[in-house]
């Protein structure tokens, strides 16, 4: 391709906008272009960087007998009203009328198409296991869309799912899959990512794992043991806490006068954050309160609370915190009325002794607060079941490690990928059988596997880039080798530079030719804002020697002079070699 030619212009300056520097590379060297907020098209550059993803992702699908299908980007509400998530997947989901005023969604995730598809195709358990998998646009209203590619409304894809007849099989793909993944992001160039447990959410399911990048710019908090090599994300990581035990002291009500916030209570009452217990109210989406009590010192993860209520959860409403008969800035358990909301105590706040809680009054707070003594023994028979006992905290750097006690470490990440044990969730909401050996109906077991193949490109960037842009691994560049002729207007340039365009292209190599009339200096620019691997630089000064420049992104080595009759040699037994690095894994 002739950049004279090539549609989507470098630029200069970094976008006001961009936040991280894959934002910002990728706008500058016309990988992409924004419509709106969260929705990006994909120039020329972009679309071959993203298709090269998607056929190395094929082809390690296709290695663990993945059958690739297309389902439609919209789907019908009765779809999704067979799960109930029509109601319950949130404001995420885009809904809309078609013309003839049926209810109708853009659809975020494919478990209820795949099992629609699934129920029609699978009747006997010859058939099991299978997978079926595809490459496609979602669709999800982001609150906060962010970072370019990273965090989109409209995002491209690769999502699989797998049937079973037995858990056994399911574990066993499922491992099957998590070793094609390891290798997909190998051969897609990603040098530092990690699996770590995760959270199943709005998917079901008994186990799960992210694969997440290791950047700085991450926004996911995953948080990890060196000692035993345990890692999660923050969302279910977990510890033992260090807790203070202490005589029990006799229940007093202070007056605490405008002090609502934790750090405000303790200088008040001359006492440390871990000394008290936290409010934090959330509501279901069907508007039950849902008063979440953690430690003072602590955060609360809405992710743990969503799975203790089995129900997503968002910030309570003032009408709801009345309703749960709490008083902002001085809610605590005892005088909640049970029969309007939940009550969940993290650990920290049952195991603790003499915290320091609101007293559901203006101005007035308990002290030396036991939960067991004085909220937990007090709760009748009938409201038993709206408190509950769990883990709602945030663990956090230097908190012991639950499995060998040693300091956990926190570190960011982006997440490129996910693999979901779903178990019969869809396919009993659903009716979707089999028939076993013995002619029994049975459902399917499901597994659930997801890459995100647009975010996957600025991750990577992320991870290899200098401060004039990114550095493109070999098998996701947009093109191999980028030809830079430096005045053109000598025709033994603009000859040997025409020549070698077209021996090379012709030979099968991809090469991004800048053509164009300008300075040795811009070129150079524009060609390290692209971050294509190998760089041939064509002037009259190294045609004089008889050579032309190699040059590498990476900086590897130092550029280096080649006989214009051995470059072609050279950049063949280079190229294949790095190849090799990047498929032999």
């Amino acid at each position: 391709m002739r950049m004279s030619k090539l549609v989507g212009k470098t630029v200069k300056e970094s976008p006001r906008d961009a936040e991280i520097p894959s934002h910002k590379f990728m706008l500058r060297a016309g990988y992409m272009r924004q419509y709106s907020a969260g929705i990006y098209g994909l120039l020329p550059l972009g679309m071959r960087s993203v298709a090269k993803i998607e056929k190395i992702c094929r082809e390690e699908m296709n290695a663990i007998e993945g059958q690739e299908v297309r389902m439609p980007c919209s789907a019908t509400k009765e779809l999704w009203d067979e799960t109930g998530r029509y109601q319950t997947f949130g404001k995420d989901m885009i809904r809309f009328q078609d013309r003839n005023e049926k209810q109708m969604v853009l659809n975020p995730t494919h478990e209820e198409p795949v099992v629609y598809l699934a129920r029609t195709e699978i009747t006997s358990y010859r058939q099991l296991p299978l997978m079926m998998y595809q490459i496609q646009s979602k669709f999800r209203d982001e609150p906060r869309p962010r970072g370019g590619l990273v965090r989109l409304r409209e995002f491209t894809m690769k999502d699989a799912y797998s049937f079973h007849a037995t858990e056994e099989d399911l574990k066993e793909y499922y491992d099957r899959a998590h070793a094609a993944y390891i290798r997909f992001y190998k051969r897609t160039g990603c040098k530092n990512f990690v699996s770590v447990m995760s959270d199943n959410g709005v998917f079901g399911g008994k186990y799960s794992h992210e694969f997440q990048m290791l950047v700085p710019t991450g926004e996911d908090k995953l948080i990890s043991c060196l000692h035993c090599k345990t890692s999660s994300n923050e969302e279910i990581a977990t510890s033992p806490f260090i807790i203070k035990k202490n005589k029990l002291e006799k229940l007093e009500k202070v007056h605490t006068p405008n002090q609502k916030t934790i750090d405000g209570l303790s200088k008040f009452l001359q006492i440390t954050p871990d000394q008290t217990a936290k409010a934090v109210i959330f509501q279901t989406l069907s508007g039950t309160p849902v008063v979440s009590f953690v430690r003072g010192d602590l955060d609360v993860i809405s992710a743990k609370v969503r799975n203790l209520v089995k129900s997503e959860v968002v910030p309570a409403t003032h009408e709801n915190l009345v309703k749960a008969g709490a008083v902002a800035g001085s809610t605590g358990p005892i005088g909640l009325n049970l029969h309007n909301c939940y009550v969940i105590l993290d650990h920290t706040v049952v195991k603790s002794t003499n915290l320091v809680t609101g007293a559901n009054e203006k101005d007035y707070h308990y002290t030396n607060f036991n939960a067991e003594r004085d909220f937990l023994s007090t709760v009748k028979e009938f409201e038993k079941e709206k408190v509950i006992i769990g883990d709602i905290a945030a663990a956090r750097a230097g908190d012991p490690c639950e499995v060998c006690e040693n300091p956990l470490q926190e570190t960011r990440g982006i997440e490129i990928g996910n693999i979901f044990h779903l178990g019969t969730k869809y396919t009993k909401d659903m009716e979707c059988t089999f028939l076993d050996q013995n002619g029994k109906k049975q459902y399917p077991i499901m597994g659930c596997y997801g890459i995100g193949i647009t975010r996957l490109l600025p991750a990577i960037i992320e991870e290899s880039h200098d401060d004039r842009g990114p550095i493109l691994p070999l098998p996701i560049a947009p093109y191999e080798i980028h030809l830079c002729a430096l005045n053109r207007k000598e025709e033994i340039v603009s000859e040997e530079s025409e020549k070698l365009y077209k021996t090379l292209s012709g030979l099968g190599y991809e090469v991004l030719f800048d053509d164009r009339d300008e300075k040795p200096g811009s070129q150079f620019a524009d060609a390290d804002l692209i971050g294509i691997p190998y760089r041939i630089i064509v002037s009259p000064k190294t045609l004089a020697e008889g050579c032309v420049e190699l040059k590498y992104r990476d900086n590897r080595m130092e550029a280096r002079k080649i006989k214009v009759t051995e470059i072609i040699d050279v950049l063949k037994s280079e190229i294949v070699a790095e190849y090799k690095n990047y498929n032999n894994v």
